[in-house]
Order: structure tokens, then C-alpha cells, then sequence
């Protein structure tokens, strides 16, 4: 791809996210909503004004990784230890549930074994941009409702962390336990390293040259992709060296600054991941697969904020507040079609099953969006009454 066509696709995208995120602000509709249908529309299957997506997933794939060093930033070690013991028994067996669900209507669909059990796995988790992007910020940071939904999404995502482990540690099928195993010893380890470099090296480096802006915005950025590569070369995943990355600095009293520094760049980056997520899909698959990703998209649209408000209830939290809760996770998540992109590439499952995955993400994505900015406080909503910044 030479420079006049990333210069093309580039003006093409912002341009036309532009215009669609016009409509989208006037209509009162949701702008992620706007970035898919973008992408579905001057995609390689749509008009094919764009037909190469390969380098854009793969820039748009760094908007997820600042998404989470900026979720770390925002996590204090303590605070997140015991709001992540608050959430372990709901998180874990919402996911259980989920992947049950999942897996028997893939089954009932005609999908084999294999397919179906992957499919259970992508439905287990709830998607931290959606969720984190129709909170208001009063409620993310000062509140309880976003303590607890931060915990459970990290919880989630580090489930699908280890879930994307043990799809590396297979090949076509033959599962190797000794990756997942690697990984497990593999973290603690990112962990100490992190903080050893912080101690000994990031924190002086940021009390001698916080002066200078520009030094802390790269250094900051260069602690996030460096600490992602290290992850991805432990055979970790990259998202989760970039949230070890934002922990390990959360309580340098600099953190908020590169927290507000690093959104515009993140808001880039994730434009390119939505944009990208709606030109890849394949629309002509759709007649073959459209029973099942409805039917699948309605469980979980149902199912997932009645399991979160049942599980939350028992664990003493009001039933306003469950409720709140359950429907802002009541999608599935990014990681959902990172499991369905990665067993594609394997072979363990067929373009029919990926995309069951990636239409139900995105169904789930565009109906949850909705169902929170019409009935929950957020920043985007309809109505007076509902929206917060």
C-alpha cells in the first residue's frame, strides 16, 4: 500500500466518519454506530472504495491497546485488587452462563463441536468500550457503579486474555497446555518487571523532566507500546502488557495529565478499529448465517443484563443499580471478534461460525448501545434527565 492510497483510505475514513457522525449527533444515535456502518458501506464488500484492510486492522488494533493503558491509568493497585475480589464470583459465573448459552445455540444451529465451543467462549464477555464509553465520568470515577463495572470488566478481559493464550497455544485443533501454563507463569513475571522499571526508572525520569510536556507524552506512549511488545514476546497478549503498563504507573501523581494527553490519540485508533470491524465483515455470508445470529443476539440482549441483575442482587447491590449495570453489559465484546478473527486463522472453525461471532458482536454492539442511551445515565442520551458527562 503505497503513500497516495493511505492517504486515500485516510481521507476517505475521517472524512466520511465526519458525515456520519453528523448524522448520528443529530439523530441522537450512538457514533460508534456510524463508524461500522462506514465501514459496511465503502468496504471491500460494500461499494470497495477501500479493499485493503489488512494495515488498518492492524493500526486500528493499537485503539484497543491504549483503551486499556488507559483503563490501567485510571487504577489504583489497591482499589483494583479489592474492587476485582468484589466481582470474581459474578464475573465468573455470568461468563459460565454465557458460554453455555452460547455454545447450545451454535450446537441447535448445526455448527460441529469445535465451532460451537468457541462460539460459547466468544459470548462470555461484555465489551470495555461500549461499557466504559456510555459511563459518565462522575460515575466511572467516583462512584460505585463504575467501581464495580471496571471490575468486572477486567475480570472478563482477563479471562479472554487467557482464553486468547490457550487459542495461540493451538494449532488447527491440537490444543498445547503447556502455553496456557507459560502464560500463567509469564504474568507475574510482566508484572515485576513493570514495576521494578517503574521504581527504578520511569518515576525518575518523570520527576526530573515533568516539565516538559511533550517528553511525558511520549515517554508515556513509548511505555505503553514497549511494555505490549514485551507482553507479546512472553507470548502474553499485548492488551494485557499495555493495563500492566497504566497499573504500574496509576499512583505516579502524573498519571491523570497522561491519562487526558493520550485520549485524542485513543479516539483515533478506536475509529479505525470500528471502521475496520464493519468493512471486514462479509455481507454475502449473511444469508446463510442470519437465523442463528439473530436468534444468538436476542439471547444475549435478554439474557446477559436479567443474569448480571440476578448475580449482582444476591451479592447484596440494590436492584436499581443492578439493573444499570446489566444492561450496560449486555453486548459482547471486542474480544469476541479478536477469538473469532484468531480461530479463523487456525482453521478451528469455518467463515460461517467466524462470522456468526462477528454479526452477533456487532448486533449486540448497535441494539445494547441503543438500549443504554435511551434508559441509562450517559453522556449521549435523548433525553435531559438521562444525560451526564
Amino acid at each position: 500500500m503505497d503513500h497516495s492510497t493511505v492517504t486515500f483510505s485516510f481521507f476517505l475514513i475521517f472524512t466520511g466518519a465526519s458525515v456520519f457522525a453528523s448524522v448520528a449527533l443529530y439523530t441522537r444515535q450512538p457514533l460508534l454506530i456510524a463508524y461500522i456502518a462506514l465501514g459496511a458501506l465503502i468496504g471491500p464488500y460494500g461499494l470497495g472504495l477501500i479493499t485493503n484492510l489488512t494495515m488498518l486492522q492492524d493500526i486500528a488494533h493499537i485503539g484497543i491497546i491504549f483503551l486499556l493503558f488507559l483503563l490501567g491509568l485510571d487504577m489504583q493497585p489497591r482499589a483494583l485488587l479489592t474492587t476485582m475480589r468484589n466481582s470474581t464470583v459474578v464475573a465468573l459465573a455470568s461468563s459460565l452462563c454465557f458460554a453455555l448459552v452460547g455454545a447450545a445455540a451454535a450446537a441447535a444451529a448445526g455448527f460441529t463441536r469445535t465451532e460451537a465451543l468457541i462460539t460459547g467462549i466468544a459470548m462470555m464477555f461484555s465489551s470495555t468500550i461500549i461499557g466504559i464509553k456510555l459511563l459518565p465520568t462522575t460515575v466511572l470515577h467516583h462512584r460505585h457503579t463504575g467501581e464495580l463495572m471496571v471490575g468486572l470488566l477486567l475480570l472478563q478481559d482477563m479471562i479472554a486474555i487467557l482464553v486468547l493464550v490457550a487459542l495461540m497455544g493451538s494449532r488447527y485443533g491440537d490444543f498445547e497446555p503447556g502455553a496456557l501454563l507459560a502464560a500463567l507463569i509469564a504474568l507475574p513475571v510482566l508484572v515485576i518487571v513493570a514495576v521494578a522499571l517503574v521504581r527504578l526508572v520511569l518515576i525518575r525520569l518523570i520527576q526530573r523532566f515533568d516539565r516538559f510536556h511533550e517528553y511525558i507524552f511520549l515517554l508515556a506512549i513509548g511505555w505503553c507500546l514497549g511494555l505490549a511488545e514485551l507482553a507479546s514476546l512472553m507470548r502474553l497478549s499485548p492488551e494485557i502488557g499495555a493495563f500492566v503498563a497504566g497499573v504500574s504507573i496509576a499512583s505516579s501523581p502524573i498519571s491523570q495529565y497522561i491519562a487526558i494527553s493520550l485520549k485524542p490519540l485513543r479516539d483515533f485508533f478506536l475509529i479505525l478499529f470500528f471502521f475496520s470491524l464493519g468493512g471486514s465483515f462479509d455481507l454475502g455470508v449473511l444469508d446463510r448465517i442470519w437465523p442463528a445470529a439473530l436468534a444468538l443476539s436476542a439471547a444475549m440482549l435478554v439474557l446477559k443484563p436479567l443474569v448480571f441483575r440476578f448475580l449482582l442482587g444476591r451479592l447484596s447491590e440494590t436492584p436499581a443499580l443492578a439493573w444499570d449495570v446489566g444492561l450496560r453489559l449486555g453486548q459482547n465484546s471486542e474480544f469476541s471478534l479478536l477469538i473469532a478473527y484468531m480461530a479463523a486463522g487456525f482453521a478451528m472453525i469455518g467463515k460461517e461460525a467466524s462470522h456468526l461471532i462477528q454479526a452477533t458482536a456487532i448486533l449486540t454492539f448497535v441494539v445494547s448501545s441503543y438500549i443504554v442511551v435511551l434508559n441509562c445515565p450517559n453522556p449521549i442520551a435523548i433525553s435531559d434527565r438521562l444525560r451526564r458527562d
